[in-house]
């Protein structure tokens, strides 16, 4: 199973991206599904996480309002449209799945390669 991330770059702090993460099969299908990411230094942290089927979604509160979740069930795709960015949201961005529901990446056991975003203010 793997899963591919891409659509990160450098982009101007207020600017916009938007990044997709592909399942090479079913892997998403009754899957809770995640963007995390890990800044430079620190530990992973969640971004957003849904459930594939009922869309149920939580986001991070640093997030909350800018960051928008999205799926194409038939693309087995996930996106993760992130606006206004700032700075801070300077990182490595990942997608995964989880069996369960959790907000923890080490509950997570699928993982796609990161794709680096960098802010620049």
């Amino acid at each position: 199973v793997q899963l591919q991330a891409s659509g990160g770059g450098l982009v101007q702090a207020g600017g916009s991206l938007r990044l997709s993460c592909a399942a090479s099969e079913d892997t998403f299908k009754g899957y809770v599904v995640g963007w995390f990411r890990q800044p430079v230094g620190k530990k992973r942290e969640y971004v957003a996480v849904f459930g594939w089927k009922n869309f149920d979604t939580r986001y991070a509160d640093s997030v909350k309002g800018r960051f928008t979740v999205s799926r194409d069930i038939a693309q087995r795709t996930m996106y993760l449209q992130m606006n206004n960015l700032q700075s801070d949201d300077t990182a490595i961005y990942y997608c995964a799945a989880s069996v369960g529901w959790s907000t923890m990446p080490e509950r997570y056991k699928y993982w796609g390669r990161g794709t680096l975003v960098t802010v620049s203010s």
